[in-house]
């Protein structure tokens, strides 16, 4: 069994942890210095601590915190080249994070689906099969080049908030049509759910997909017409290339180590 640490308990961290407590098999042990954070997630992991050094006994230590606190953290871990150190934290570069460790490193960008075991993930760097096998067992994830980390973390990293945001609209859109907002919003993000899960299973492309919804004359066509018509297209990809953007203003903060 690998041996598994999570440093740092807040949103992705804990989703992280409870993702991997549902897949089972794993002995992961929960680091932060926030006791609120650790009782949170005392059920989801063999053992919490506030000592980092603890932590870092692990084959794999995840570190999950706010990308002005990695530094602080790093020089608090002292790895072997044995151990594989997988940073989850916007717009840190490997390089930096590689230069403060002897530890094989791994970047990932996931995201809060992990706690359903549902993640979309982004990695790059020295991927081992333990790391392979742990993202696997909370969701999906693609290798992709350092370069790539930036529209990565705009796409599935940021990109739950745009789906969460369109479910809103659609649900709301219920309401008003007069279906109560419990009702709507099942019927929503259900909808959201399957049609996201036919992609993933399905051979044909999105646009293939619509065409296969749409009947001659029925409801489909008559609603794709308002959007083909619309902006949204353009909203969603200014969405998507403003948290590019930020992404690598945050990488820049840390120089070209």
């Amino acid at each position: 069994m690998v041996r598994t640490s999570v440093i740092g308990c807040g949103n992705m961290g804990s989703a992280l942890l409870t993702g991997l407590w549902k897949a089972g098999g794993h002995s992961v042990v929960a680091c932060d210095l926030d006791p609120d954070a650790l009782a949170a997630v005392a059920d989801y992991c063999e053992e919490t601590t506030d000592d980092v050094s603890r932590a870092a006994e692990a084959d794999v230590v995840f570190v999950a915190v706010k990308p002005d606190i990695v530094e602080a953290v790093l020089s608090e871990l002292d790895l072997s080249p044995d151990q594989t150190l997988v940073t989850i934290a916007a717009g840190v570069p490997t390089a930096f994070v590689e230069a403060r460790t002897d530890a094989r490193v791994v970047r990932i960008m996931p995201n809060l689906a992990a706690e359903t075991r549902d993640m979309a993930a982004a990695a790059t760097g020295d991927l081992t099969d333990e790391v392979r096998e742990l993202l696997s067992d909370v969701g999906e994830f693609v290798e992709v080049d350092e370069a790539q980390m930036d529209i990565a973390t705009a796409v599935n990293g940021s990109g739950p908030a745009f789906v969460f945001y369109l479910i809103e609209a659609v649900t709301q859109a219920g309401v008003a049509g007069g279906l109560s907002e419990e009702d709507a919003e099942i019927l929503a993000a259900q909808t959201f759910k399957g049609a996201a899960e036919t992609v993933v299973q399905d051979d044909r492309t999105a646009d293939e997909l619509i065409d296969a919804v749409c009947s001659p004359n029925g409801t489909t066509i008559e609603g794709m017409e308002v959007l083909w018509d619309s902006a949204a297209d353009d909203a969603v990809t200014e969405a998507v290339v403003a948290a590019e953007r930020r992404s690598k203003e945050l990488a820049e903060e840390f120089g070209d180590e």
